[in-house]
């Protein structure tokens, strides 16, 4: 049963400013043939839309434990929860950030979550994580770490 889901899309922003990719591309083809170039560009455009959209990033909290992305993190080795917004994230993601954590951080979003990870045999302290909902994914972590 999955206590929390996310789905990382990309931006209504960055889709927005890849239409960049359109005159830049009409630059090219045009002196080749316009026709050649219409359909070019609008398949670059699309080509590289679908590949933000299929690389998007899931956050998942299950029975299981976290799964961000291919990386999972069991229920048994979560440890405190903390989430932050606004300048605490920012601080989280550079002053007093670890060279040693494990880092799934995407642009264009500010908060964060930070998992303590309680594996001895594991050197990485903790995962610091970009979410959208941080208090939400905060929540679901300590009720999975609970049960």
């Amino acid at each position: 049963m999955s206590r929390y889901n996310e789905r990382q899309w990309p931006s209504f922003a960055l889709l927005f400013a890849l239409i960049l990719l359109l005159p830049a591309t009409l630059l090219v083809f045009v002196p080749i043939d316009t026709r050649v170039g219409i359909v070019v560009a609008v398949l670059l455009y699309m080509a590289v839309t679908a590949v933000l959209v299929m690389s998007s990033r899931r956050i998942t909290v299950n029975d299981e434990g976290l799964t961000v992305g291919p990386a999972h993190l069991p229920h048994d080795a979560i440890g405190e929860v903390a989430s932050f917004e606004g300048e605490e994230a920012t601080a989280e993601r550079g002053v007093r950030l670890d060279a040693r954590a494990w880092l799934a951080i995407r642009g264009g979003i500010s908060p964060v979550v930070r998992v303590e990870v309680l594996d001895p045999a594991d050197p990485t302290p903790y995962w610091l994580v970009s979410t959208r909902k941080p208090q939400q994914l905060e929540q679901a972590l300590n009720a999975a770490r609970g049960s």
